[in-house]
C-alpha cells in the first residue's frame, strides 16, 4: 500500500513528534513511523531538564500549558565535593533559568497534540527502509504493526529515530563522518518514591565516584551513580544504593541529610558522545540521537533533540511552502555549531566530576571545581551552557 505526505518522519519520540506538530501549525503534513508501540514511546524515562529556549518553544507551539502549570523552575543548581557545597544561580549569572519537566510528560504533551490534529502515525513498525533520500522521489517502506507492507512517499524524510534507527544508516558511508568518545564509567540510575531532600540538582564530585541528586516532581527522586560500564545491576541492592548516595551526597555540607524511600526503576546507563556528519543528505535530514548523543551529565540530549527540530521545521517551512532552500541547504552547518558546543559542553561537565584517572588527576578535578564556584567568569560559562545556548547558536 502507498502513502503520500510531504515530510516523512522516522521516530515518534520526542524530536519526530515536535516536528510533526511544527509542521502542522504551519499547514505540511506529516506521517510518522516508529517501531516501538506508543506506550512504550510514552513510558520511555530519559531527561528531565528543559533549558529556558525549550521551554519557551513548547510554550509558543502551544504545547506548554502543563508544562508551566507542573514543572518546576530552578534557578540553578548546586556543585559539591567532600566538605565544601556551592550554589550557581544561573539567573544572576546567565539571565536565565532551567525547568524539571520529565521527557515522558513531554511526549505525553506532543502526543496528546498529534492525536488532536488527527495526524497519521505508524507505531510498531517493522522492516524500516529508506530509498532513493539523493533523488526529488525519497521513499521509506515498512511492514505495519498488522503485518501489511507499506511504502510511504514523500518530498523529504526526517530521521528522528535514534543512535539504533535506520536513518543515519543511510547517508553513505563516503559522505558520512564520525566521531565517538567512549567514557569509562557509567550512571546507575535510580528512581524513588520519596520528597527531594533539596531545592535544586546537587552535582558531587566524592572519591568514590560521582553522584548526583535530581528530582521529577515534588513527590518523586531522581538520583545516579557512578559505576563502572560492565555493573551488575543485580549486585545492587536497595540498602547498597541508599548507602552509597548517603555516603556520596551527605559528604558536601555537614548537617545536610538524605531522605530515602521506596526506589521503583534501577538502570545502568553507558556514557558516551557521538557526533555524526552531514546531518544533511539529499532529501535526508537527521535530527536528535541519530546524528548525536551527549553523556547526560550537561543535561543536554533532549534540548539538542528540540533545538535540531526547531531549526529544522523553519527550513522544511521555507522550503515547502515558500520554495526557499537557503534554510534546508545550510540546517546541517548551522546545528552542528550548538551540536559541537553542547558535546564539549557536556564532555566537560563529565570528565570535572567522575573519578576516571589516579589521584593527580582527582586534584585537577577538584581545582577546576573551586575555579568554578569561586571565578565569576567560569561559573558564567557554566551558567550560560547549562541553562542553554540560543537555538541557531552561531
Amino acid at each position: 500500500m502507498a502513502t503520500r505526505t510531504r515530510v516523512a518522519i522516522i521516530g515518534a519520540g520526542p524530536a519526530g513528534l515536535l516536528l510533526a506538530h511544527l509542521l502542522h501549525l504551519e499547514g505540511i503534513d506529516s506521517v510518522l513511523v516508529e517501531r516501538q508501540s506508543a506506550s512504550y514511546v510514552q513510558a520511555r524515562i530519559r531527561a528531565g531538564i528543559l533549558e529556558a529556549s525549550t521551554v519557551d518553544l513548547l510554550k509558543q507551539a502551544g504545547v506548554g500549558t502543563r508544562l508551566a502549570a507542573e514543572s518546576m523552575e530552578h534557578r540553578g543548581i548546586y556543585l559539591q565535593w567532600p566538605g565544601e557545597r556551592h550554589h550557581l544561580d544561573f539567573v544572576k549569572l546567565a539571565g536565565r533559568s532551567v525547568s524539571v519537566y520529565g521527557q515522558t510528560e513531554v511526549t505525553k504533551d506532543l502526543m496528546r497534540a498529534r492525536e488532536e490534529a488527527g495526524g497519521q502515525a505508524f507505531y510498531e513498525a517493522s522492516e524500516v527502509e529508506l530509498h532513493d533520500v539523493g533523488t526529488d522521489r525519497p521513499s521509506v517502506t515498512f511492514v505495519d504493526s498488522d503485518g501489511r507492507p507499506q511504502r510511504l512517499e514523500a518530498e523529504v524524510i526526517a530521521g528522528c529515530d535514534g543512535f539504533h534507527g535506520p536513518s543515519r544508516g543511510a547517508i553513505p558511508d563516503a559522505v558520512r563522518d564520525t566521531w565517538e568518545r567512549e567514557y569509562p564509567f557509567a550512571w546507575l540510575g535510580v528512581l524513588a518514591e520519596v520528597a527531594p531532600s533539596t531545592d535544586e540538582l546537587i552535582y558531587a564530585w566524592h572519591p568514590d565516584g560521582f553522584a548526583m541528586h535530581s528530582m521529577r516532581s515534588p513527590r518523586v527522586s531522581r538520583f545516579y551513580l557512578q559505576v563502572r560500564p560492565d555493573e551488575d545491576i543485580a549486585e545492587w541492592s536497595d540498602d547498597r544504593v541508599w548507602t552509597a548516595l548517603t555516603t556520596r551526597l551527605e559528604a558536601g555540607e555537614p548537617g545536610w541529610r538524605l531522605e530515602t524511600g521506596r526506589i521503583t526503576e534501577k538502570s545502568v546507563l553507558p556514557m558516551r558522545s557521538f557526533v555524526t556528519t552531514p546531518m544533511r543528505h539529499g532529501r535526508l535530514f537527521l535530527a536528535g540521537d541519530a546524528a548525536h548523543i551527549v553523556p547526560p551529565t550537561g543535561a543536554k540530549g533532549l534540548n539538542l533533540a528540540v533545538a535540531d527540530v526547531a531549526l529544522l521545521a523553519r527550513a522544511l517551512t521555507a522550503w515547502l511552502s515558500g520554495g526557499s532552500t537557503e534554510l534546508a541547504e545550510s540546517y546541517s552547518d548551522t546545528a552542528l555549531r550548538r551540536v559541537w558546543r553542547c558535546t564539549h559542553f557536556s564532555w566537560w561537565m563529565t570528565t570535572m566530576l567522575h573519578r576516571h584517572g589516579d589521584d593527580f588527576d582527582a586534584q585537577l578535578q577538584l581545582s577546576q571545581l573551586r575555579r568554578t564556584v569561586t571565578a565569576e567568569a567560569a561559573a558564567t560559562e557554566l551558567a550560560e551552557n547549562y541553562a542553554g545556548l540560543p537555538i541557531g547558536y552561531q
